[in-house]
């Protein structure tokens, strides 16, 4: 199979092409840098099946001609992480949504399926928890700028959904919850690998708010497994979306002690109030758990890697780039 993946210069995008190469299938990434690294790819250059294009998807023509030569196309790139976010709302809006339009648009041209990537922030400030893939979506006003993200990539799912209904383009939606693992930068405020960072620097552990938000943590090799899958479910899968996380409930307070513990750092743990750490009136989301009920009936899908293995494999993947450096 010949694969497409956008943003695979990216943190997940890079392992999904690792797995896909084992698996004996040729890739080519398009990236245009602007979040992902060519560090990422780089050790599959020199691969047979391996190739990548340095552009961005918002290029029509570069994106047909990528597109003519896949059998299969996972849309992975978008503006990700708060703090860009927060900075860069009319780059988030613009990446998301027109790159989201210009991949079907060319995909539907030759009827090629199309992952689309979703996130949890979808449900935005909902309460039903567990979130379930049929949940109602709950976002903030459009007053504030955090929830342009979540809009935009609601946006990407109303459009894949409406390729499939009216033009019959097999599209899946996955939605990612809080996906880690080696390669993921702190750079835009992901917060697992910022504090191990810190941990390892021996500087505060910044936590923000009250540190009483929680999230589930979900290994990237797991995430990745779940692309794979569905993608070969073909009909069974086409035209839905799918929660894609794991369970294990941790507060962003907790999460600094167990970083502290885990790296043995004597860091203190520092509360940065949101105004400070992003902007006026920002809104967070107090919980994300996800429902997997669907994606565990399509495949059998449910994640293997526990808290632990997830902080012990960023630990060990920044000690060796720190090594390296």
């Amino acid at each position: 199979m010949r694969y497409l993946i956008t943003g695979g210069a990216g943190f997940i995008g890079s392992h999904l092409a690792d797995a896909l190469i084992a698996n004996g299938d040729r890739v080519h990434v398009l990236d245009d840098l602007s979040t992902g690294s060519i560090d990422n790819i780089r050790h599959l250059k020199s691969h047979r099946g391996f190739e990548y294009t340095i552009e961005s998807c918002a290029n029509p023509g570069v994106v047909a001609e990528l597109v003519d030569e896949a059998d299969v196309v996972y849309h992975l790139a978008a503006a990700v992480g708060v703090d860009l976010i927060v900075e860069s709302p009319v780059r988030t809006i613009e990446t998301n949504v027109h790159c989201t339009e210009v991949v079907l648009k060319q995909a539907s041209k030759k009827r090629k399926p199309v992952f689309i990537a979703s996130t949890s922030e979808v449900f935005g400030k909902s309460t039903d928890l567990p979130f379930r893939e049929d949940g109602d979506l709950l976002l903030g006003p459009t007053s504030k700028g955090r929830w342009s993200y979540a809009c935009s990539k609601a946006i990407d799912e109303f459009l894949a959904l409406a390729y499939w209904k009216e033009r019959k383009l097999p599209t899946v939606v996955g939605r990612l919850f809080n996906t880690v693992g080696p390669r993921q930068t702190g750079r835009y405020g992901m917060v697992v690998p910022s504090l191990i960072r810190q941990a390892l620097a021996g500087q505060p552990l910044t936590v923000h708010g009250d540190g009483n938000q929680s999230r589930c943590f979900c290994h990237v090799d797991d995430a990745v497994r779940a692309l794979v899958g569905l993608m070969a479910l073909e009909d069974a899968a086409y035209g839905e979306v799918f929660n894609i996380g794991a369970h294990e409930e941790i507060t962003i307070r907790d999460l600094a002690e167990r970083v502290r513990d885990i790296t043995g750092a004597t860091s203190e743990i520092v509360f940065v109030p949101y105004e400070e750490a992003y902007e006026e009136g920002f809104e967070d989301m107090p919980r994300r758990v996800p429902d997997t009920t669907k994606i565990e009936k399509a495949l059998g899908w449910r994640p293997t890697h526990s808290l632990d293995d997830i902080l012990a494999d960023v630990l060990r993947y920044q000690q060796a780039d720190a090594a390296v450096v």
